[in-house]
């Protein structure tokens, strides 16, 4: 294999190497110490474009970290906007950090308060590294620096305590809030009710909901509409409608997200019709729908009854409305599609388009790949085109995906066509998309329009990258054209990259596919010189090309110089081994392979015993072969079409046709299509 490490001489990649090497050996930065003066006189200010998240970090975990941020603040090195908080809040580790930096946002900025993102994102950060208890000592120390738990503070704390199952504490916080110097409210209450609900304590939140009115709170919209969520998701839908009754009774009218919780609730129950007369019912009072409310239609429609009853019962409602936001064409075919619907995908596609309800890309993709892989080609082809022909633009993704399903059928000359079209429409203008159609011709072995493809993204100035080259690399090798690849990691090495475990992987493939298994094993050698670490599949297609050779003394020696590095082998490491020792009749050797296997606790598949099968089967072993496919589901493995026919070829072949019928039948009532035994 000396022939690649000559290229890399010629490309000049020791001097590469040298440069990389020099990088590496720069001093990492120093974290400073943390004094007052390297922390105002630190290099990095707050204003810089990349927010040193390790600082805030630091300055967060001292028991001073409000009069540090109030100092830097002071001097102009902090800039609050919007992303800087959120960004800041999502990178702190320990809970109680995010908590210290709000508390200083809102003092700094109190329009922060109203921002129901940036309280999001503090629940959420809270919910992921949480729980932050309301202990004595955090009380402490929001007070040490000058401020009092809010109610907005505790409201979101209340929130992350509900996700994370705690609705006993939630409901002892709000008992003694006094204690923080608050005094129950009917926000408190809603924050408590609301992760009760979210703990499934439907029980407890109406304790909590009766229990308002004896500390002067009053039940709000916000209190109905979270319970009414609770008990439709708990199934009880005729509490729910009291519940609105009596909202309506204490004088708040149900809004949009009433009816919305309504909508998921009587879908949930299977009472669709009552579903759809919510629509009717908003809209006689001025109430729109929004996206939130087609949704919850649509999906629980389709989640409560077959999809094309389903299908039929929306279309009835889309054509009777004449204004529907875009969000339910859109709705109904993602369920159709993901329910591999494409003959009423393709249906509603075209009104779709034709009513001018504008799909995003997500849609279209989702859509589309359902009718490529499930209508005939041709009728695809004609919802392409009618969509493209409407100015509706279609992904290069799914360009490609119709034209290979063309090129797989021989319909070469139209996949073509589409593929001209996606480069006169410019959606293939950069290394990524050209690397997709790279990726595309390689896969369906049509090398030379592969090879069109990269010499049309040089011509327009494309640059290529590690990936367009290791594409190519790997595309060339599975067809065994090894001088193609040869000059492809020559120009690889002339661009400036590194050949990576990919690159090494294809190399080494290429060389076994064309029996050049010394070439192969320099290669393996020469990737470590160049720093790149062999893995499983690297030292798999060595063993597997020993093995087709029969060269099984260096295979087993590869196998155990792969566990001397530590690479973990796989089942495939041993199957090959295993298969070729069953072909040469020595089932000893092959069951102590085996036993090894199972001791790494891999899990033998169909063809480890398809391979014990055959060989037992051979050698006269019946017995041994039966008991060993009827073991085969008990330990985990279940018998495929290949090796039942191999296990059935042998029993017929030493003539047990009675036994070879009783299998046939088996066989049958899984579903596998097996050819007739006829006694000869």
């Amino acid at each position: 294999m000396r022939g690649f490490s000559s290229v890399a001489s010629r490309a000049s990649f020791t001097n590469l190497s040298k440069q990389q090497n020099q990088h590496s050996l720069r001093p990492s930065n120093l974290k400073p110490s943390l004094n007052w003066n390297s922390i105002a006189a630190k290099k990095g200010n707050f204003r810089a474009s990349v927010i040193d998240h390790e600082y805030f970090t630091q300055i967060l975990a001292r028991k001073d970290w409000y009069l540090l941020l109030n100092h830097e603040y002071k001097a102009k090195r902090v800039t609050l906007n919007h992303q800087a908080v959120v960004s800041i809040l999502q990178n702190q580790e320990n809970p109680l950090h995010p908590i210290r930096f709000y508390i200083w946002v809102l003092n700094i900025c109190p329009s922060f308060a109203k921002n129901q993102s940036v309280k999001g994102v503090l629940g959420n950060v809270l919910y992921r590294k949480g729980p932050l208890l309301l202990s004595a000592e955090f009380v402490q120390d929001i007070r040490n620096s000058g401020n009092v738990i809010t109610v907005d503070l505790l409201c979101v704390l209340i929130g992350s305590w509900g996700r994370l199952g705690l609705g006993k504490y939630c409901v002892d916080i709000l008992e003694q809030v006094s204690y923080v110097g608050l005094g129950p409210n009917t926000r408190l209450y809603n924050a408590v009710i609301d992760a009760l609900i979210k703990c499934n304590s439907l029980d407890l939140a109406y304790l909590k909901f009766q229990q308002m009115q004896v500390d002067n709170c009053n039940p709000d919209r916000f209190t109905y509409n979270i319970l009414i969520h609770g008990v439709c998701k708990a199934g009880v839908v005729e509490e729910a409608l009291r519940l609105v009754k009596q909202m309506e009774g204490v004088g708040y009218s149900p809004n949009v997200f009433t009816y919305t919780i309504l909508v998921e609730g009587f879908c949930n129950a299977k009472r669709v019709d009552e579903a759809f007369e919510l629509f009717g019912v908003m809209k006689s009072r001025g109430i729109v729908p929004n996206e939130a409310t087609v949704r919850s239609l649509v999906n629980g429609v389709f989640r409560c009854m077959p999809p094309d009853k389903g299908f039929e019962l929306l279309s009835r409602w889309l054509e009777k409305e004449a204004v529907l936001p875009n969000v339910a064409c859109s709705s109904i075919l993602h369920c159709l599609s993901t329910n591999i619907l494409p003959s009423k995908a393709a249906q509603l596609l075209r009104i779709s388009v034709d009513r001018g309800y504008v799909l995003d890309n997500s849609t279209l993709n989702i859509v589309l790949t359902c009718l490529i892989k499930g209508l005939e080609l041709d009728a695809t082809c004609q919802m392409l085109d009618f969509i493209t022909a409407r100015g509706v633009k279609v992904s290069v993704d799914i360009y490609l995906a119709l034209a290979d399903a063309l090129y797989k059928a021989g319909r070469v000359e139209q996949g073509n066509g589409y593929l001209d079209q996606m480069f006169k429409d410019d959606l293939v203008s950069n290394t990524f998309y050209y690397n997709q159609v790279i990726d595309c011709f390689c896969k369906i072995k049509m090398m030379e329009k592969a090879s069109d493809a990269f010499k049309d993204m040089l011509q327009r100035g494309v640059t290529p990258n590690v990936v367009t080259f290791n594409t190519l690399i790997s595309g060339y090798s599975k067809v065994g054209e090894v001088n193609k690849v040869h000059e492809l990691l020559v120009m690889l090495l002339q661009h400036g990259f590194r050949p990576d475990i990919f690159t090494f992987s294809s190399l080494i493939d290429s060389l076994c596919r064309v029996n050049r298994i010394d070439d192969a094993l320099d290669c393996l050698t020469e990737m470590v010189e160049w720093g790149v670490a062999p893995n499983t599949v690297t030292y798999n297609t060595l063993i597997r090309a020993l093995c087709i050779l029969g060269d099984v003394g260096r295979s087993l020696k590869l196998l155990r110089k792969m566990q001397g590095d530590g690479i973990k082998a796989d089942v495939f490491s041993f199957n090959a081994l295993i298969q070729s020792f069953c072909r040469m009749n020595k089932i000893d050797e092959a069951q102590r392979l085996l036993v090894s296997m199972l001791t790494l606790d891999l899990s033998p598949n169909n063809h480890t015993y398809g391979a014990f099968i055959r060989a037992l089967c051979n050698s006269g072993r019946f017995d041994e072969a039966k008991k060993l496919f009827f073991s085969m589901e008990a330990n985990g493995c279940i018998p495929n079409v290949l090796t039942c026919k191999l296990y059935l070829d042998s029993i017929i072949q030493s003539g047990r046709t009675e036994e070879a019928q009783d299998v046939l039948r088996e066989c049958r009532k899984r579903g596998m299509l097996l050819e007739p035994i006829t006694s000869s």
